[in-house]
């Protein structure tokens, strides 16, 4: 989960919601890492898993990546459980929860719907503290930032 910090922490540097992801083989390698890129990409799939799942596959050489397991500083959202479904991972690890689009027990519990083909242990709550940190600094950062813009005395409209 430090890995998955570490990602986090640098797409908070490049403006993106601080959200990180590892993908790791039974022995501890990371196959796969990635942050949220939505922004810079122009993409609504570019949350950290998606990213991490991506670079993952290419390492290995295919889509299924079974025996492997990803770390995410978020609970995972219904798109990226999917996906992580749909790779076969062995397992998903995350921090914080996400009460409002959290899809493995917060808002919905996608990997518990029995008749799905494959299903994968979930662990949540790991480092919750310090993955839940990160994300709250992001967004007092830019709450504070959207307050002092309004108070800024504006020098072309004051004139």
């Amino acid at each position: 989960m430090l890995q998955a910090l570490d990602m986090a922490r640098a797409a908070q540097a490049a403006g993106e919601v601080p959200v990180g992801a590892v993908v790791l083989d039974a022995s501890g390698a990371v196959l796969g890492r990635g942050f949220n890129r939505c922004i810079a990409d122009h993409d609504p799939t570019g949350h950290a898993e998606i990213v991490a799942l991506r670079e993952a596959a290419r390492a290995c050489g295919n889509y299924r990546l079974p025996g492997l397991a990803l770390y995410v500083t978020l609970e995972p959202c219904a798109m990226c459980i999917g996906a992580m479904l749909h790779a076969r991972l062995a397992r998903v690890v995350y921090g914080a929860t996400d009460p409002k689009t959290g899809a493995c027990g917060s808002v919905l519990d996608v990997p518990d719907i029995g008749v799905l083909n494959h299903h994968t242990t979930v662990v949540g709550g790991v480092m919750a503290d310090a993955c839940a940190g990160v994300l709250q600094s992001f967004f007092r950062d830019r709450r504070r930032a959207a307050r002092e813009r309004r108070i800024m005395p504006n020098p072309v409209a004051d004139g």
